[in-house]
């Protein structure tokens, strides 16, 4: 009779198995709320949109931690970067962070002066 209840109240009854071995291989790591805000407000101010700015922090505050270096030093350092320096490096830090089968990128338009556009008359 315990069993049917239990089923009942638990439809799946390897939901706890699945949790085990879904946070197996991660180890929690916890973040105070003014690192976290201050690195989202630091994106967020820089013209990111509020999703990216998370998304970039998260990953920011996680190799933080790794490396067990101040996240306040990294803004400081990220500070004197130009809007184009910014996003190449967040795109290489994102790209770092990813699945090797997809990367982000950005285009750059080819500064090449060929023969041919001399000759061109409007």
């Amino acid at each position: 009779m315990s069993s049917v209840t239990n089923t009942i109240n638990n439809p799946d009854s390897a939901s706890e198995t699945k949790q085990f071995f879904d946070r197996y291989f991660t180890k929690p790591i916890s973040f105070t709320s003014n690192e976290v805000d201050s690195v989202v407000a630091f994106f967020t101010k820089r013209g990111f949109e509020k999703d990216s700015s998370v998304t970039i922090a998260s990953i920011l505050l996680q190799q933080a931690k790794v490396e067990n270096k101040k996240i306040f030093t990294l803004l400081d350092t990220l500070e004197g970067l130009d809007e184009v320096k910014l996003n190449q490096l967040i795109a290489a830090i994102l790209n770092n962070n990813r699945s090797k089968i997809s990367i982000l990128g950005y285009k750059r338009d080819s500064q090449v002066e060929t023969a041919e556009n001399r000759n061109v008359i409007l």
